[in-house]
Parts: C-alpha cells; structure tokens; sequence
C-alpha cells in the first residue's frame, strides 16, 4: 500500500448496503484503499469488472475463517464498516447462533429515540441487541446505526433478495388486488442517505485520523463513540408503501387490499411500530434523508434507466 493512502473495509460488501457504499469510496479520489468482504466462494464478478480498484476476500463470519489474510494482505484497516447482516427475520429464527454469530426496539409506540430502551420481540432483534453490546464493551471507539427498511435502486451485481419496492411495483404491475398490512410501521430509508450517513462519518474519521498528531479521541479527547437512528422522515405503513408506489406508476388503488399483519402467520413475531426519531442524525451529520415518496420516484426512475 502507497504511504499516507486510508484503509477503508467494508464487511459483508457484496451484499444490498454493502455494494452501494462501495461505490461510493470507490469514487473518491487519491488515499483511499477499498477492500470488502464476501461469503460465497467467488466474489461477484460484476462488482468487480465496475469497480476494478477494490479489493476482495472471502470470509466466514461464523468461524472466523479468512479475517486475518485482510490484515495480513490488505493492512489493518483505518475505518470498518459493517454491512453484513442475515436480515430476514424467519431465517434468524430457523438459525440463531448464525444470527448471534453474523448480525430492536419493542415496537409498541411510535417514532423511538436512541436512549429509548430495546426489547426485541424476534431472534433478529436480540442479535442486534447483542451486537450492540459487544461494540459498546469492546470498542473504545464506534458509529452503531439503527436503519429501518432499506430501499432503492437495484446493486451493481444484482442481490437475490427481493427488494421492497421494485417487488411492489411487479405485483401491483399484474393488476391482481394484493394484501398489505395497515398495522405495522416503520420509517424506510433510501439506500443512497443511508450512504452518504455512512459516508460522511468515514469521512470525518479519515480526516481526523490523517492529522499528524492523531489519537483516537474528539477535539474534547472523549472516546468517539455514536449511536443514531437512521431512518426516512416518514411513518409509513406497508399499505401506505403500496399506495406510494402506486401513485408514481399510475396503478388503481383497487388492487390494494388492507389487512392487518395479525391475519398473516408468518411464523415469526414481528413488532407493530418502529419508527424512528432522527432528530439526532439531523443535527449532528446535518443529512435529511428524503421523503418516501421521492425515493420510490428516484428507485423506480433508476430501475427504468437500467
């Protein structure tokens, strides 16, 4: 690695929030080395045909395996982000200790802050509960993000998983009346303020720690350590999601049919309302994450273009 140039890894980098924020430090000029992990046994290719100065290697967060060749070949990272997750509720429930190993409010009131207490109500929930005290016990230093739903345009290698808006754009498109829950809300947040939250802690770490007589402390030398919600600026239901989508695309709301969440067993307790208070995330990065509406504008818009 060239003198002086940052490291930045990102964890879990082939997946949905892994990919976009790769490419974004990809873009940044000069000092920065990118490196990203990866699960299966070939990274994707289509990342890194886009991307040609990242560097990928394989890791199995479970065990453990593959972690210290990052060290070994890459460099002990200036900056680490954690993108790797097993995001689907149901799987962390069939696999808790892969959950425990990879990745939280209650959900009983509306619009959470970051000092309201956590009961999680699922295994997904308690893993990112237990993640979140690992860091704040063993990291002297750290920026833990509560996200909500994360939308947004398709990734560079496309994920399996489905992703919320363009699959309500594919149902509704069939003219076939579909159920959504008018009961559980949440604060989705667009995949592109996600990153720039992201982005911009990097940045200001970066550039603290380029400082000739960097320590790992703020100007007041207090240890660095954050926890902020990040969500969008609107409560939204699942039903309301729908609605949204079909406003941009011009579908009749007929084909949406409200139905509580209770009428569904989905084999997984799922908590009723968590959305978020971001106050604090606009005040202290001064990012306002964009209206749902617009970000289901600017996905569906991206989605066309493609």
């Amino acid at each position: 690695m060239a003198e002086g140039r940052k490291r930045v890894l990102v964890v879990g980098g082939s997946g949905y929030l892994g990919q976009h924020l790769l490419a974004a430090l990809a873009a940044v000029p000069d000092r920065l080395d990118v490196a990203f992990t990866h699960h299966r046994e070939a990274p994707p290719q289509r990342l890194l045909d886009a991307l040609p100065s990242l560097r990928a290697f394989r890791a199995d967060l479970r065990s453990g395996d593959g972690l210290d060749a990052i060290s070994a070949s890459f460099g002990q990272p200036h900056v680490i982000v954690n993108c790797a997750a097993i995001s689907v509720p149901r799987a962390c429930e069939m696999d808790p200790d892969g959950a425990m190993a990879t990745n939280v409010y209650e959900g009983v009131k509306s619009f959470y802050k970051e000092e309201d207490e956590t009961l999680p109500v699922n295994m997904y929930g308690k893993s990112k509960v237990a993640a979140e005290k690992f860091i704040v016990q063993n990291c002297p230093n750290y920026a833990i993000l509560r996200s909500s739903i994360i939308y947004g345009p398709q990734t560079i290698s496309p994920v399996s998983k489905s992703l919320p808006i363009q699959w309500m754009d594919s149902v509704l498109s069939q003219g076939q009346q579909v159920e959504f829950f008018n009961d559980e809300f949440r604060c989705p947040v667009y995949v592109k303020d996600m990153v720039a939250v992201v982005f911009s802690l990097t940045k200001t770490w970066l550039s603290v720690s380029m400082a000739p007589d960097f320590k790992v402390h703020d100007a007041d030398g207090k240890k660095v350590q954050i926890l902020l919600n990040v969500g969008g600026p609107d409560r939204v239901s699942r039903l309301q999601m729908a609605e949204c989508v079909a406003d941009v695309r011009g579908y009749d709301h007929s084909i949406i049919k409200s139905v509580s969440a209770s009428s569904v067993n989905r084999g997984v307790a799922s908590p009723p309302d968590i959305s978020m208070d971001i106050t604090k995330l606009t005040q202290m990065i001064g990012i306002k994450p964009i209206s749902f509406q617009d970000g289901v504008r600017a996905t569906l818009d991206a989605e066309a273009s493609t």
